[in-house]
């Protein structure tokens, strides 16, 4: 057989060639790898979305988280659109990377009364349903599908009106290219952005959503904002490390609402469902007694549950509605079992935090705000 020959000179330019292809291709795939979301907790992509958290803030009378600290703006992202205040004084914001990763940022409670009637409107509804705001605006929802799943109506009536300024920027970013979205919201905006990122997967599922869009949570300083059915079902969707809770270990924030667990609130198998049987099956002396001790445990707080509804949920609506005057009260779940949810990373104060930001009994939110987080998240090493 013929042998090729190549000149010398030929073997090195196309070998250049070659080795500066493959180098090219290499920089273009590390390129695209760094601009894609990855899984995991990333505490400089954490403290990227409180920079643009803390830019939310109008400077006015009604701004209760403006910094008293200087907190640069985002490094790698920039400002795309500013929402109007809608619903019960809710507003987020949106963030673009590059031309494939964007942030969703939703904003927290500010001073005005009306953002507070949101948290304080706390009774809680079921995690499926739909929610009458106005004579043009229902939101059907669907969170969960535990039929025992529940959630803050408060929050999720903030959650109705911002998903409906969200979701066409969404469509019009999927459209140019965008396939990744960041989510995030601190203190309130932390609430919201857990019952939104449930929506949003939710819209996926049923085919109203592209589900080729990929979304990484991360609630900051959040309240809780479910129950534990609810929880369940959403650690499962962003499991995998697709989603974080944040918290400051000294802060009064992630503590709240407050928590009323009955009976009703164990899964179906349990051993007290069968508690009368058991208790009827012991002798006299025992059975009095156990019945006595067993009246004395459970009635405070089935009567706490039926007072939560009442004045945080009935009362309390009578007050929204003089904000939203066509707004239909739903029927609310029979619980008031709040927990925390997680995959949770938690910020744990030492002595020199200490030293920096005291307990007060003046300052209540003084382990809440933009400054004490920072500095927390600054020194968290994993």
């Amino acid at each position: 057989m013929e042998k090729l020959f190549f000149p010398h000179i030929f073997s090195k330019m196309y070998l250049c060639r070659m080795l500066a292809a493959f180098a090219l291709a290499f920089i273009s795939d590390y390129v695209s790898a760094q601009d894609q979301l990855r899984p995991g907790f990333d505490k400089a992509e954490y403290t990227e979305l409180f920079q643009m958290h803390v830019l939310l803030y109008d400077s006015t009378k009604t701004d209760t988280a403006r910094p008293k600290i200087v907190v640069p703006p985002p490094a790698h992202y920039q400002p795309v659109y500013r929402s109007p205040i809608v619903g019960l004084d809710n507003k987020w914001g949106l963030w673009k990377k590059n031309d494939r990763v964007a942030a969703i940022n939703v904003r927290g409670t500010t001073l005005n009364p009306v953002g507070w009637l949101e948290n304080f409107y706390a009774a809680m509804v079921p995690a499926r349903g739909e929610l009458k705001l106005s004579g043009t605006f229902t939101f059907p929802y669907r969170l969960a599908d535990h039929p025992k799943a529940a959630v803050h109506i408060g929050w999720l009536v903030g959650t109705a009106f911002l998903a409906r300024d969200i979701l066409p920027k969404v469509d019009s970013m999927y459209q140019a290219g965008t396939r990744e979205f960041l989510i995030m919201g601190h203190s309130q905006g932390g609430a919201i952005a857990y019952l939104l990122t449930a929506h949003l997967y939710s819209l996926q599922s049923a085919g109203k959503l592209a589900k080729d869009i990929r979304f990484k949570t991360y609630c900051s300083a959040a309240p809780k904002v479910g129950n534990t059915f609810f929880g369940y079902e959403y650690e499962h969707l962003i499991d995998g490390g697709w989603g974080y809770n944040v918290v400051n270990a000294a802060d009064w924030i992630p503590e709240v609402p407050f928590s009323v667990q009955t009976l009703n609130d164990f899964n179906e198998t349990n051993p007290f469902k069968n508690i009368d049987g058991i208790v009827k099956k012991q002798k006299l002396i025992a059975r009095v007694a156990m019945k006595h001790a067993y009246k004395k445990m459970r009635n405070p707080s089935m009567k706490a549950r039926r007072n939560y509804i009442k004045y945080l949920g009935n009362y309390a609506s009578k007050s929204v509605k003089k904000v939203l005057p066509e707004f239909v009260p739903p029927i609310y779940a029979n619980t008031s079992n709040y927990v925390r949810i997680g995959p949770t990373i938690t910020l744990l104060p030492d002595e020199a935090y200490y030293r920096n930001f005291p307990d007060s009994e003046k300052e209540i939110f003084v382990h809440h705000l933009t400054a004490p987080y920072l500095y927390l998240i600054e020194r968290y090493k994993y």
